[in-house]
């Protein structure tokens, strides 16, 4: 004989495994979830992609950016000495403000002091025109801030006369998000500080 308890009893024992069958599902349903996110999320950062000439975007395959990041850690230091000290009358206002770019509060002071002594103002009234010859940097990429040292050699055409210098500079890299085109490489440079600046002999370049 069935009782309306022996009923209730059913339905409740039916309820429970119906809960919790929902709670089984809803869990292994997230899990899943959290698992594809965090691979879509490995999988982009592996990925850039660029604008081709047609508009279309094509996906670039990264490799792992720690074997790259010396490479990129050269070429920002050379891009940043050829912009800041490569000068002319024409360009220089253009070059200061890509070079500014790559670098923080510390590049702008050094930018303000030459201004200052009036560096500009001769290359304006004497036509001076300024040209980066050769760049070699040592990076410290055992640790970070990423500590450089960069010799520059410098020319300085005034008419038919030409000036050889070598320029010693020294800083910090920190890195940053990308910004393309301004700071592809996703580096800042900290603690700018210009060691030394001394004229190259004739005879030294000839011995070199």
């Amino acid at each position: 004989m069935k009782t309306p308890f022996k009923n209730i009893q059913q339905q409740l024992r039916l309820n429970r495994w119906v809960v919790l069958s929902v709670v089984i599902v809803s869990g292994i349903v997230c899990l899943v979830s959290i698992l594809l996110v965090a691979h879509i999320h490995r999988e982009s950062l592996n990925k850039a992609f660029m604008v081709g000439r047609e508009g279309e975007v094509v996906p670039l395959v990264w490799e792992e950016q720690r074997q790259h990041l010396e490479v990129e850690a050269l070429a920002h230091l050379e891009r940043f000495h050829r912009w800041f000290y490569g000068v002319d009358a024409g360009s220089y206002k253009r070059n200061m403000e890509r070079a500014l770019w790559l670098g923080n509060a510390t590049v702008v002071e050094v930018y303000q002091q030459k201004k200052a002594d009036g560096f500009y103002n001769r290359l304006l009234q004497y036509s001076l025109v300024q040209k980066v010859e050769r760049i070699e940097s040592t990076i410290a990429m055992d640790r970070e801030p990423m500590e450089f040292q960069t010799q520059a050699i410098i020319q300085v055409h005034r008419g038919s006369v030409t000036d050889t210098y070598e320029l010693i500079t020294s800083g910090r890299l920190i890195r940053v998000e990308r910004n393309f085109p301004y700071n592809p490489h996703g580096l800042l440079i900290t603690d700018f500080f210009e060691n030394s600046l001394r004229k190259i002999e004739a005879n030294e370049i000839t011995e070199e």
